[in-house]
């Protein structure tokens, strides 16, 4: 089956056809970084990479061209610089190098590319300049901001009426607006924030006229892919699809994105996790008391589009799963992956439908169990099974890790030499027969907070958690 991608836009699913196969784009907006992210944060970053690995499967590595954008000016960061008297860059080179090391401790790929807000100022200035030009924008005040009546789609996107989403979003009210859905595209800098000169006065560009530049400049139009979360539908999509057929004046027969996806939310209870109801969950924080798979396995243990609930016990069952699978890994280690490594349409059906991660982590388990019975068995099925089972997981960013380096979790090098040598006594008191001296010695790597697990390639051990 060809690969069918829910359209915010459409309301359905539709068969994705980009438009050139030789060249996939896809945008993805990235964090604005003055603090650590939070997990929610991440569940865009997870859903598309799976994405991106999936395109990468079916178009090519260097075919396909992934975009996500670094907001590095914005109230917030200019607030926190101020308090700490340093430039906004001391700011935020700080949190992007913390937000990439997270994201790829969560197995996310790197994006093809990453461009930063103060790194496209040229090109914010001259798109605003294209949009005052073509009678989609006006100057008042020492601001430009953009006329909203002058897209006639405006609110197509979000498919309701304008006063409802005005009413339902936080609009700066302001006597120099000609509507109240009007939005800034620059405005003048604040004392001691950055600045940059412009053709209507120093000041800085707003949040949503940044994407639209970075995305004609790293992609071009139209692309093929816009992602991002739900929240993001209004005001910013929306400001960002207005903004992106306007400037080129209905150049590309109105399109901005042929595909439009949001992930849903993550919650905390009945409510959505957010830095302003205080709720949060820093994955910064998180990354230090689970392996990166085990947040990613719990990020894509629901429909990328359905609100996702973060608990306690979803990362349990997530540490459960993957120990399963690592397990599984370590007692076939002597066999080799066979087959080609390409994938059965079968196999990929379930990311092919809209990315129904839960379903192809299904099949990754379902071909584990198989795996390991093969395995007991001497079957010759094991080395295609296993290919197959390295094959899907990689498609989502599982089982990237080696399986005894996983169980060994925090063992120190002198720690680990010592409960290898138990484990090999112990095997060699079992060949023996000798019961005694194999329960003594597993009774010991116990007390070392050691769990042993016999297989037919010997025995394998692991870190048990700490309660």
């Amino acid at each position: 089956m060809p690969l069918q991608l829910y359209d915010t836009m459409a309301r359905k699913k539709r068969p994705f056809v980009p438009a050139d196969p030789k060249r996939v784009t896809m945008y993805v907006c990235g964090p604005t970084v003055y603090n650590y992210a939070h997990i929610g944060n991440f569940r865009p970053v997870v859903v598309f990479d799976v994405l991106f690995r999936l395109l990468r499967r079916l178009y090519g590595e260097s075919a396909v061209v992934y975009a996500a954008n670094v907001t590095d000016v914005d109230d917030r960061i200019n607030a926190k610089a101020i308090a700490e008297g340093v430039p906004i860059s001391t700011v935020t080179d700080r949190y992007l190098t913390a937000y990439n090391s997270d994201a790829a401790a969560l197995g996310a790929l790197q994006p093809t590319a990453q461009p930063k807000a103060t790194q496209t100022m040229d090109a914010i200035i001259a798109m605003i300049g294209r949009l005052v030009h073509n009678n989609a924008a006006y100057a008042a005040e020492g601001h430009v901001l953009f006329d909203t009546q002058a897209f006639g789609d405006y609110g197509k996107l979000s498919g309701r009426p304008l006063d409802e989403m005005i009413a339902g979003a936080r609009v700066e009210v302001a006597p120099y607006k000609r509507h109240p859905a009007d939005f800034v595209l620059w405005k003048p800098s604040k004392p001691g924030e950055p600045v940059w000169d412009s053709p209507w006065g120093p000041g800085r560009p707003g949040w949503h006229i940044e994407c639209s530049a970075m995305i004609e400049q790293e992609l071009g139009l139209p692309i093929d892919i816009h992602g991002g979360g739900i929240d993001l539908v209004f005001p910013h999509h929306e400001n960002e699809l207005a903004q992106g057929v306007c400037d080129h004046d209905h150049a590309h027969d109105g399109e901005y994105a042929k595909y439009w996806l949001h992930n849903g939310f993550l919650n905390m209870g009945e409510e959505k996790m957010s830095k302003s109801l205080g709720n949060v969950t820093l994955a910064h924080d998180l990354l230090k008391q689970q392996p990166g798979e085990v947040i990613r396995w719990a990020l894509l243990g629901a429909h990328y589009r359905q609100p996702l609930a973060w608990t306690d016990d979803a990362l349990i069952q997530a540490r459960n799963s993957l120990d399963h699978l690592y397990g599984v890994l370590g007692r076939a280690r002597h066999i080799e992956a066979g087959g080609s490594g390409a994938l059965a349409e079968d196999q990929l059906e379930p990311l092919l439908d809209d990315l129904n991660t839960p379903a192809a982590m299904a099949l990754i388990k379902k071909l584990a169990t198989e795996l390991d019975a093969a395995v007991r068995k001497g079957s010759g099925e094991a080395g295609p099974l296993k290919g197959d089972l390295m094959a899907i997981a990689s498609v989502l960013g599982f089982l990237q890790a080696d399986p005894q380096a996983w169980f060994e979790g925090g063992a120190d090098e002198d720690l680990k030499a010592r409960i290898d040598g138990l484990v090999a006594a112990r095997d060699a008191a079992r060949r023996a027969k000798d019961w005694a001296e194999a329960d003594r010695l597993r009774a010991e790597l116990a007390a070392l907070n050691v769990e042993v697990m016999d297989g037919p390639a010997g025995a394998t051990w692991r870190m048990k958690e700490q309660a």
